[in-house]
């Protein structure tokens, strides 16, 4: 089979499933990863013929997609901060906010500066391992309640050639952090349970929930203990990062003010909603 006749229909069985656009992202994710092909080359390459192996491939990845898989599962990789990431069903796929989130930390932080990292709920390692890689001097630690994603993440770790002490532990019932550190950052579960009729079916449907959701009723459990434990575990002039539940922006806020924390500030994603905090204590 030709390139162009699959393409036509790939597009035509996942139209009544997903937009032109993503459609099309799917298609071209999927096309680099089994052929090695860019958007540039296939569009050069239109005659271009399927063998038996890429077409059975194809084919599989259609029927998953059709079904709400992550097309970043049924390739098991995907980019973050321009790094190549493994990802799984015990991991979150890494999001475009979070690289923002990252990019915030560089920018604050010299590139040759020697500095002492904790990242809390590493999922894939995607932040911890991007700040190693782009900060060279900083030693970095990575924490997860999951055996599992520390696994993915020990993994990502190894493929991107950096450093990272993983630690298995639930920051909900530890009472200390392992040392003193210059930067705090985590991604936490935060979208309230109230919300998942928000979000795509594809992410309900895959992604750990563990990472994702919190009970209605105290949707900041986690920024609460962690910004308790970072009171005593930032060194004088340590910061601590959060990405943040967009809707809850300023209640994130209140609660780091009445734990004394101070130099809050808020910052909106390219999307324009509050989607991070930095603060010092």
């Amino acid at each position: 089979m030709l390139i162009q006749d699959f393409k036509h229909h790939f597009f035509l069985e996942l139209s009544k499933v997903h937009p032109e656009t993503e459609i099309q992202s799917f298609f071209n994710i999927l096309i680099e990863f089994k052929l090695h092909l860019s958007r540039i080359q296939l569009a050069l390459e239109h005659n271009f013929e399927l063998d038996r192996d890429d077409l059975d491939f194809l084919e599989n990845a259609l029927l998953k997609l059709k079904n709400q898989i992550p097309v970043q599962y049924i390739v098991g990789e995907t980019a973050f901060c321009g790094l190549l990431f493994k990802v799984d069903k015990n991991v979150l796929i890494p999001r475009p906010e979070t690289e923002e989130l990252v990019e915030w930390i560089f920018q604050n932080h010299k590139k040759n500066e020697s500095i002492k990292i904790l990242d809390i709920g590493t999922g894939s390692g995607c932040i911890a391992i991007s700040l190693a890689k782009n900060l060279p001097n900083a030693e970095v630690f990575a924490l997860d309640v999951s055996a599992e994603a520390l696994d993915v993440a020990k993994k990502n770790a190894a493929m991107n050639a950096v450093k990272v002490d993983f630690i298995q532990a639930d920051i909900l019932t530890i009472e200390k952090l392992p040392d003193t550190f210059d930067v705090i950052v985590s991604n936490p579960p935060y979208v309230r349970e109230s919300e998942k009729d928000l979000m795509q079916q594809n992410v309900l449907s895959n992604e750990p929930h563990i990472a994702l959701f919190v009970e209605n009723e105290n949707p900041l459990l986690f920024y609460d203990k962690i910004a308790e434990l970072a009171k005593n575990h930032l060194t004088e002039n340590g910061v601590l990062y959060f990405e943040i539940n967009q809707y809850l922006g300023m209640k994130t806020v209140d609660l780091l003010k009445s734990k004394g924390f101070k130099n809050i500030d808020l910052k909106k994603d390219i999307y324009g909603v509050d989607r991070m905090v930095k603060s010092s204590f």
